[in-house]
């Protein structure tokens, strides 16, 4: 007599997000699994992984038999600061070439609107203005410098995007590397300011970690050439917000987008809104679809079922 395997359950963990909401019918198709909300936990030793974002401090306290904590992004920082998560537990992440994909465009985007000084178009067309600002001034592509911090899989992307848009890249890495392709390997303790000093426009993708914590601040700022702009995709932890305002308003940068904050929402009256300087999004540069999430939750399940160590598997040590 055959007799049916019982499913492996999870459960939703978030304090911010409807997750059943947004991926219960994805993983509504996983065969052998079964995803719950908390309360509909009737045991909670069952309960053997869990898909996360943002959980509360005491949400893996209630499942003593946790194994993995499935997160729904390529950053995993809001879990691992989680205090109850268990120190045994193996923490992934979604790799989406889609995801990838549209932070590339997203941040391809950011640099055409600073090198080519759209923010002045925008202003003279509601002033119905015919102006020609950048006909003598820009600046051609290859000599416009493109730093990146962080050459990790978004990283990689949006280098490449740049890259093919024309312009030279040089990114901070854990690892040194020869130059390729017009991409530029900078490692070592002191890879970021440097990559910071060569920066035209700089943009940040690190994950937050102890080192990373503060590093947009004014030192960095004034190592950049006078007049280069920031674009800021990592964690709102990253900035040191006061200090990038001086550096604007005193003109050395000209000026930056923002699309992750120290507290989000934004409050209305925080004065990055009404910055001329600052274009802002509310964490959206890059999104990954129920699917993919749902394809990264069925692998790392069934790795873990296996005995494999989940291909997706972040160092909990170095936070990626």
């Amino acid at each position: 007599m055959n007799v049916a395997m019982r499913p492996i359950e999870g459960v939703y963990l978030c304090d911010q997000l409807d997750l059943p909401e947004i991926f219960g019918d994805a993983v509504a198709g996983i065969p052998d699994l079964r995803l719950l909300k908390p309360s509909d936990v009737t045991d909670p030793e069952n309960i053997r992984f869990a898909l996360a974002w943002r959980p509360a401090p005491d949400a893996f306290d209630a499942y003593p038999n946790l194994e993995l904590v499935q997160v729904i992004a390529a950053g995993v920082d809001p879990v691992l600061r989680t205090p109850s998560l268990p120190k045994d537990a193996v923490v992934t992440r979604v790799h989406d070439p889609e995801q990838a994909a549209i932070m590339a465009g997203f941040t391809a985007w950011q640099v055409v609107w600073h090198h080519r000084n759209m923010k002045a178009y925008l202003d003279a067309a509601r002033r119905s203005e015919w102006t020609r600002k950048l006909i003598k001034t820009l600046r051609p592509p290859s000599q416009v410098t493109i730093g990146i911090l962080g050459y990790g899989y978004m990283g990689r992307a949006i280098a490449n995007a740049v890259r093919a848009m024309g312009f030279p890249v040089v990114v901070a890495t854990r690892s040194a590397g020869a130059a390729q392709d017009g991409i530029t390997r900078i490692a070592g303790a002191d890879a970021v300011q440097k990559v910071a000093a060569h920066s035209d426009i700089l943009i940040n993708v690190l994950p937050l970690t102890d080192e990373t914590r503060g590093v947009l601040n004014k030192n960095l700022f004034w190592a950049m050439p006078q007049g280069a702009a920031l674009i800021q995709l990592g964690r709102g932890e990253h900035l040191i917000e006061d200090d990038l305002l001086d550096a604007l308003n005193a003109n050395h940068l000209s000026g930056a987008s923002l699309d992750v904050f120290q507290q989000e929402p934004l409050p209305p009256t925080h004065p990055f809104w009404t910055h001329p300087d600052i274009v802002i999004t509310p964490h959206e540069a890059s999104v990954t679809s129920p699917v993919a999430v749902a394809d990264a939750l069925a692998q790392s399940v069934r790795e873990m079922a296996q005995g494999k160590h989940p291909t997706t598997a972040i160092d909990r040590e170095s936070g990626y």
